[in-house]
């Protein structure tokens, strides 16, 4: 008797789209029914094939189709899945020791990434870090630490924001359905603000930055006080939110504000982080230098680990045994993050973000000439969107998203939806994406809208 091979993943996947069957395939339906029976309703699935081997741009899934890859698992594997060097380094791990916990028999892993973070977080100061398991521990971690230096309370968030599902990070985060509904009451001394929104700020987008920083000073000196202010926090460039980007000239002014009235000035770079907008972090477009920066998601190459780095004397605030957590900062993690780091510097990931941006930005606006519906298309290096509408308006048009998103799922092309008003299609794809995967994923995106012509 005979056995087939094990499916090999990473960079040896065959970098083509493939369809075998349609979109979900038997062998997916039948583990999504079984899916159904032993998961919890909750846990949401956006298209519902069964992947068995990722690498590249693509993944292949159970009935054998290749999907051109345009989320990377929400920005996660910008690497590639099963990078070379992320799987080398885990795997050596492994063999090692799987776990000690840091807290109680630490390991040079752990110091390595940290190190790496001071070194490539925006900024030349001495600075600190501390390892976490998800972004919405990175981000409320850094609330923490942020109370423990300031000796305040208040948080300032904005406007379309999304920092995570804990309750703390519930509160913070803007969106009610599906993140907030039903399950509050949620944390105290969390206020929100205004966001620079070019494409819907009422004055027009030349006035968006200078009014909107305007505004969200004017909101925290008089509903809030400044002095009262523990942290401010804020997504570069928003991600669930809708993939806004601010204009130039918010960042910055809101950084200011916060320098001159002793309020720690956190970036959540959780997804812009690592490459994805064409820097290494989304702050350095603008030369913004964060007190605290959270990250996660594309840290790792896919393997769960988060982090909050910052200035050396505000990480030192809060008590010994006042961070960590049992997982966190896991080796075999550790181990990753230095493999996908090693890559992103040996391939120049950055750089190519840049080139797949003026890729995607130029096909989707040329496609937008021809389609009333995309109100806009935005975004920095490979974080990408366009914005939908009903024509001839800014009414949000959250119904062309889902049947745009849908024609690609059907045709092998995973996307994303998100925004506020659910009618945003973002794309992320892996930052080793060929340029001839990119191209086609971007033919069915246009196929997508002329099918609804």
């Amino acid at each position: 008797m005979t056995t087939s091979p094990r499916p090999v993943g990473g960079p040896s996947v065959p970098q083509e789209r493939r369809l075998v069957t349609e979109i979900p395939g038997p062998r997916s339906r039948e583990l999504f029914a079984r899916r159904n029976e032993t998961v919890a309703l909750g846990v949401s699935t956006t298209l519902p094939v069964f992947v068995t081997r990722a690498g590249g741009g693509v993944l292949e899934d159970v009935d054998g189709n290749s999907l051109i890859d345009f989320g990377s698992g929400i920005a996660v594997t910008s690497v590639g899945n099963s990078a070379e060097a992320v799987v080398r380094r885990a795997t050596e791990q492994l063999q090692r020791f799987t776990h000690t916990c840091f807290m109680v028999t630490p390991y040079e892993g752990y110091i390595a990434v940290c190190e790496a973070l001071a070194e490539l977080t925006p900024g030349d100061h001495a600075k600190k870090s501390a390892l976490f398991n998800s972004g919405a521990e990175a981000v409320e971690n850094a609330v923490k630490i942020a109370r423990a230096y300031t000796k305040r309370q208040a948080v300032v968030v904005f406007d379309h924001g999304y920092h995570g599902r804990t309750n703390l990070t519930m509160a913070l985060t803007a969106k009610n359905m599906p993140y907030k509904n039903g399950f509050g009451p949620f944390a105290p001394e969390i206020y929100r603000v205004p966001m620079a929104y070019p494409l819907r700020w009422p004055t027009g987008p030349e006035r968006c930055a200078e009014e909107a920083a305007a505004q969200a000073i004017s909101q925290i000196e008089k509903q809030i006080g400044a002095q009262n202010v523990a942290a401010v926090v804020i997504e570069p460039i928003q991600g669930e939110g809708g993939f806004i980007e601010p204009p130039l000239g918010f960042l910055p002014r809101i950084a200011q504000f916060c320098r001159d009235n002793g309020i720690v000035f956190v970036a959540d770079e959780i997804q812009t982080g690592f490459c994805r907008t064409g820097d290494w972090f989304a702050c350095e477009h603008e030369g913004v230098v964060p007190d605290l920066v959270t990250t996660a998601k594309g840290l790792a190459g896919g393997l769960p680990l988060a982090a909050v780095t910052g200035r050396a004397e505000i990480m030192d605030a809060a008590h010994a045994g006042g961070l960590g957590g049992t997982y966190g900062g896991n080796p075999v993690a550790c181990a990753a993050a230095l493999g996908a780091i090693d890559t992103m510097r040996a391939e120049d990931l950055a750089g190519r973000a840049r080139k797949i941006g003026e890729v995607m930005i130029g096909r989707l606006r040329a496609l937008a000439e021809r389609h009333p519906e995309i109100a806009e298309v935005r975004g920095r290096g490979a974080m990408v969107a366009i914005e939908l509408v009903k024509p001839g308006s800014l009414e949000p048009a959250p119904e062309i998203a889902l049947k745009a998103a849908a024609f690609c799922h059907a045709a092998g092309v995973v996307v994303l939806t998100c925004g506020t008003f659910g009618n945003v299609l973002r794309f992320l794809p892996p930052l080793v994406i060929g340029d001839d995967l990119l191209s086609e994923g971007l033919d069915v995106i246009e196929q997508a809208f002329d099918s609804m012509s």
